[in-house]
């Protein structure tokens, strides 16, 4: 897609969702990350980039792992620090998956995934066509009641920062492991409420899809 089309380009209609693929447990233990794998820093820098063409491949349990390990996963067991920043240690940013057999939310202390809706949310991340046919969407959730502590007029763009950088962390990581994705802004924030179970103090911010590109895809990159 080049830039004049994706500045034209119009949304899809929303489908719902549609039923799980596959009965969904209630708990996925992840494996944990190999911290000796991937690329250098600088080499994955190299190759950050969008992708809005994805192959409906199934990521393997270890790259779903060391996925949302650097997406948010505990980096400092002492302390509970976490791979990406977040102001006072809030941690108001929840992660969520939207696979084909259920709805998610990631546990980043103990490494697991929570089943939160056995049904396939993936087409209600966005209005792209691209959406509901990659492997994978996450969800990037503010839980408001985290923030108590915080002036209210600071806690929109605190939350802003601590979702883009998980988002950041997740195209590094692609980049590294020979992944597409593609930050989103452009979600319906009531219907996916819905379909996450998601409580009155908590909001769908951002999205991002994740699979892998097409082979020599022509879509446009950014």
């Amino acid at each position: 897609m080049s830039d004049p089309e994706l500045l034209t380009y119009q949304p899809i209609a929303v489908a719902l969702p549609a039923p799980a693929e596959e009965a969904a447990p209630a708990i996925v233990d992840l494996p944990q990350p190999d911290l000796g794998a991937g690329l250098p820093l600088m080499a994955a820098l190299s190759l950050r980039a969008s992708t809005r063409e994805f192959s409906s491949a199934t990521l393997a349990p270890t790259t779903l792992g060391e996925l949302l390990w650097a997406a948010g996963g505990v980096n400092r067991p002492v302390t509970g620090g976490r791979t990406a920043p977040s102001a006072h240690a809030f941690n108001e940013i929840d992660i969520y998956v939207a696979l084909p057999d259920g709805v998610y939310r990631y546990d980043p202390v103990l490494h697991r995934l929570l089943l939160k809706r056995s049904i396939d949310a993936r087409n209600l991340t966005g209005y792209q066509d691209f959406v509901g046919a990659a492997p994978l969407d996450l969800v990037y959730v503010v839980r408001s009641s985290r923030l108590q502590s915080m002036p209210k007029p600071l806690r929109e763009t605190f939350s802003a920062v601590a979702a883009g950088a998980i988002a950041q962390n997740v195209a590094l990581y692609c980049a590294s492991a020979g992944l597409g994705c593609v930050v989103r802004g452009w979600i319906n924030h009531r219907l996916l409420a819905d379909a996450l179970s998601l409580n009155e103090d908590e909001l769908p911010i951002l999205a991002q899809t994740v699979g892998m590109p097409v082979a020599h895809a022509g879509g446009a990159h950014a």
